[in-house]
């Protein structure tokens, strides 16, 4: 599998986007949407286990290597931004995967643009959670994201410093797999201070959150729902606590009102592990073989 970086025209800038294509004929193509405070990288587990296929990666605005994008956030320009992706790459319609706040941009992008979507697979996010509606956005993330949200205000002197701060974070535990240490320091830049920060911009991430928990879009486009979607959640949270960011119970409330969505239930990932992880990403890659095999 090769792997190349290409740019994206999108609103405010130019979306960057790993393209990584198989050595023969792709058996499918697949588009990875990465969570809140990630990048194209946190699928490098995944990546892989699915070397025969054809998978499209973005870094969203204000993430990686795309933080620079700005005017505007939001699931729906996320969504948009998309679309500008597989057109720029020539991709017709593709099986859309989203892991945490990606799945909620996953849900909007097929009911903003049916056409260019097979199938939805969701991880561990894309449908509601149990945050109060209208609440305080910066509030909403430090008590869902927890240290994780916190860190984007902070600076670090080396990555030493760096990787010492998610040593600390109980989501990853020792050992860690080979490659997780690379992920880490890929995501740091520059502050222009000479210090190194998180590339995530903390302003969007606020917004996208905002969105989440008063936006239109998210809750219009469950409503009006109608590709094959197939729901992951994992038994474990952010760090590492259950019952998860869907407690069973309230879960099993919300799918009552989305009785189309298919969904498995996984005790042992937590939020970060269920892509990050070598055990995580055998399990999305088996769902991602049955998503193409269905389509």
């Amino acid at each position: 599998m090769s792997e190349r970086m290409v740019r994206v025209p999108v609103p405010g800038g130019e979306l960057a986007v790993a393209v990584h294509d198989p050595e023969g004929p792709p058996t499918g193509t697949v588009l990875l949407v990465h969570g809140i405070t990630a990048s194209h990288r946190a699928w490098d587990f995944v990546l892989p286990e699915l070397a025969d296929m054809r998978l499209v990666a973005p870094d969203l605005r204000g993430r990686g290597q795309s933080r620079n994008v700005g005017e505007g956030a939001g699931f729906s320009a996320h969504a948009d931004d998309l679309v500008a992706v597989l057109d720029a790459l020539g991709v017709e319609r593709a099986l859309v995967v989203g892991h945490s706040m990606g799945a909620f941009v996953a849900v909007v992008l097929a009911h903003r643009h049916p056409a260019r979507v097979a199938r939805l697979l969701l991880v561990d996010g894309g449908l509601p959670l149990d945050v109060p509606l209208g609440g305080d956005p910066d509030a909403v993330m430090a008590g869902v994201l927890g240290p994780t949200a916190a860190r984007l205000s902070m600076r670090f002197a080396s990555v030493e410093d760096y990787l010492g701060f998610w040593r600390q974070h109980p989501a990853f535990p020792p050992p860690w797999p080979a490659g997780l240490a690379q992920y880490f320091v890929a995501d740091l830049v520059d502050d222009g201070a000479g210090m190194l920060r998180p590339a995530t911009r903390y302003e969007t991430a606020a917004a996208d959150t905002a969105d989440m928990i008063a936006g239109t879009a998210l809750p219009s486009a469950l409503a009006a729902l109608q590709h094959p979607t197939r729901l992951i959640t994992v038994g474990r949270g952010l760090q590492n606590e259950p019952p998860g960011l869907y407690a069973r119970d309230y879960l099993e409330g919300v799918l009552v009102q989305h009785s189309s969505i298919r969904h498995d239930r996984i005790d042992e990932p937590n939020h970060y592990t269920v892509v990050m992880s070598p055990q995580g990403a055998r399990l999305v890659a088996e769902a991602v073989r049955a998503e193409l095999s269905a389509d």
